[in-house]
């Protein structure tokens, strides 16, 4: 089990700051205020994948359900995250990693339960971002050319610019200067949709918001939309973007937190119910495809979208970068050092070039975010914290509060596996109706 500890033992040995210690790493610790990382999360939670949100949140709920869920499970994130955020510090320790945090409490075995969750959640999230990116520069194309090239072409162009930005912006923290710019974008991409779909709404006098399929359909569908609005407001490395706030590490995390769960969510729900509202039950998987917008606002979005794509992308799979550039970098070294330059090249690249190969293999966007969700989100966001509190706090903790994290482990490990049963039954329904390398 040792070999899958990517860091090769450098995360034993501790570096100390100021009053706390924590593990070795090859980026930055205690640098950035709460409103970089505020900017951070609106942004990053604003990237492409809310377009995908409007098929894939609100069209298997309808209404009632989908506005239901929306607003719980929402709250529901926020509290998970408030209460993980106030355990980044335990005897002085402070903990940049969830899967050392989930290791100092409970031993090895949490330590590579919670590796493996998080790891195929961020490795399963970049090939979704490969997959979204790609389809934003073939839609571009195809308002150029009746006959656009095939869709994997434009896969491979995404996973290198990916690359390329990984490359030269290695850490969280050297996205400061990017901020901005992924501010600027997002504003661009999210005002054109917002006007189109409100003119789109208003011309659609006809709009069927009636769920399709059997009953068992429908059902499983609904718990496959449910994982998705999870993955719309969380994801999994709260430890991780913590570990670079500035102290008070915990005041200035759940600062940063607010600015999500307010801002950031309005934003992105404001998309997803506005997409789902002008287009209803039919709306597409990727909302710009149903744009009737001039060809330039379809430029515009789709091209303002793949650029934000670049940066907001970075933060879901620097955790996977840092264990890597710990693990192969010389941590004595500055990250520019020539050592470090030619170790990251490769790393790098093997890294985005299995994600390349089997988003282009498998091109289904929408598994990629129910199986996130269901899998791997869920115990993540819900159900470690709360084992967490009973761990640290349950002996003092009042009668009703053990009751309450007790029912939130087992009602949402529950939800775990049953999700998990609906992102398969997907999967093997699309393998199904599409092949390998499929053109869609």
């Amino acid at each position: 089990m040792e070999v899958l500890s990517l860091e090769g033992g450098k995360s034993d040995h501790e570096q100390k700051q100021n009053e706390y210690t924590f593990a070795a790493t090859a980026h930055v610790v205690d640098n950035d205020s709460w409103q970089q990382v505020g900017l951070l999360l609106v942004t990053s939670f604003n990237c492409a994948y809310v377009l995908s949100f409007s098929n894939l949140m609100l069209a298997p709920l309808g209404w009632y359900w989908g506005l239901t869920c929306l607003v719980i499970i929402a709250a529901f994130a926020a509290y998970a995250n408030w209460l993980l955020a106030g355990f980044h510090v335990i005897n002085d320790r402070r903990f940049i990693r969830y899967r050392d945090l989930m290791g100092y409490i409970f031993g090895n075995r949490m330590y590579y339960v919670t590796w493996y969750l998080q790891f195929t959640t961020l490795i399963l999230g970049s090939m979704g971002f490969i997959l979204l990116g790609g389809r934003a520069l073939k839609e571009i194309n195809s308002e150029f050319s009746d006959s656009p090239m095939r869709l994997q072409v434009y896969i491979v162009a995404t996973g290198v610019v990916y690359f390329v930005f990984a490359y030269f912006v290695p850490t969280i923290s050297s996205m400061r200067n990017w901020l901005f710019s992924s501010a600027i974008l997002t504003v661009i991409y999210d005002a054109a949709i917002l006007v189109i779909l409100i003119k789109d709404g208003n011309r659609n006098k006809v709009k069927d918001y009636n769920i399709v399929g059997n009953k068992a359909e429908k059902a499983l569908n609904a718990f496959g939309a449910i994982a998705a609005i999870l993955v719309c407001n969380t994801s999994g490395i709260l430890p991780e973007i913590q570990s670079t706030v500035r102290k008070p590490e915990i005041t200035n995390m759940r600062k940063a937190l607010a600015t999500q769960y307010t801002i950031g969510l309005a934003i992105y729900y404001g998309i997803s119910i506005a997409g789902y509202w002008a287009y209803g039950a039919t709306v597409s998987a990727y909302l710009p495809e149903e744009l009737s917008g001039p060809t330039w606002a379809k430029v515009l979005i789709n091209g303002t979208a793949f650029l934000q794509s670049i940066m907001s992308q970075h933060m879901f799979v620097a955790p996977i970068h840092e264990a890597l550039d710990t693990r192969f970098q010389r941590l004595n070294e500055g990250m520019f050092s020539k050592y470090n330059l030619i170790c990251r090249f490769f790393v790098r690249l093997l890294f985005f070039g299995f994600n390349i190969l089997v988003a282009a293999l498998f091109p289904f966007m929408g598994d990629f975010v129910n199986l996130i969700g269901s899998f791997a989100l869920f115990p993540l966001t819900f159900v470690f914290p709360s084992m967490i509190f009973l761990k640290i706090k349950g002996k003092d903790a009042r009668k009703e509060q053990q009751l309450w994290h007790m029912a939130i482990v087992i009602f949402f490990s529950l939800m775990s596996i049953i999700t998990t049963a609906a992102a398969v039954r997907l999967i093997i329904h699309n393998t199904k109706i599409y092949h390998f390398f499929a053109n869609i």
